[in-house]
């Protein structure tokens, strides 16, 4: 029999930091691993119609950037916690590009509808209008807890993750994503807020 060769993605992961020893090993273990090009301690806040669904989430989180989703998906299964942790798995970089200041605030979306390719360069496009977004992608999520969900989440196949640069407050960069999700509604694609992380610290 032929084992199902999983494929492997880039993305990010967000596990709630706790102050308990799964916390801490995580940190100590990301800060010196290879695959984690960045990592940082932010501040999570969901929206009113995510929030439902995560009624285990955290007020802090430890944000990593990864580049292979299969080590972070083995590490995470040895530390599962009362607190949902994420994975985003980004299946397709939308753009990247350099702007000025410093990654602040990171904006997680999730499409209503399956879009197609047309569709997807379209919303691309509107992103690429705002000039302080300097990376987006499209992917999936993946969530680890102990405590099981309520309610299964269902627009996890279509999430849109973007960094913002700034050096303005985090309340005002929130307003901007907020101003580049009706951006993009008005064009007529359901995009939702999932999760804004603001960053308090850069820890790699």
């Amino acid at each position: 029999m032929v084992s199902e060769l999983k494929l492997s993605y880039s993305g990010y992961v967000c596990a709630p930091y706790l102050h308990n020893r799964d916390s801490l090993e995580l940190k100590e273990s990301w800060t010196s691993s290879k695959n984690i090009e960045k990592l940082y301690f932010v501040t999570g806040t969901f929206s009113d119609d995510s929030q439902p669904y995560f009624s285990t989430s955290a007020n802090h989180y430890l944000l990593a950037k990864f580049k292979d989703s299969s080590l972070i998906e083995k590490k995470l299964s040895k530390h599962i916690q009362e607190k949902t942790s994420f994975v985003f798995n980004i299946r397709d970089d939308l753009f990247e590009r350099e702007v000025l200041g410093t990654t602040n605030f990171i904006s997680i979306y999730y499409l209503e509808y399956a879009e197609d390719d047309e569709d997807m360069k379209e919303i691309a496009g509107l992103l690429l209008k705002r000039e302080k977004i300097e990376i987006a992608g499209i992917g999936t999520m993946n969530t680890t807890c102990s405590i099981p969900s309520k309610f299964t989440f269902p627009y996890s196949e279509n999430m849109i993750v973007i960094e913002v640069a700034s050096e303005k407050s985090h309340q005002s960069v929130k307003k901007y994503c907020d101003q580049t999700q009706r951006d993009v509604t008005r064009k007529g694609f359901t995009l939702s807020s999932l999760l804004s992380l603001s960053i308090l610290d850069q820890l790699k």
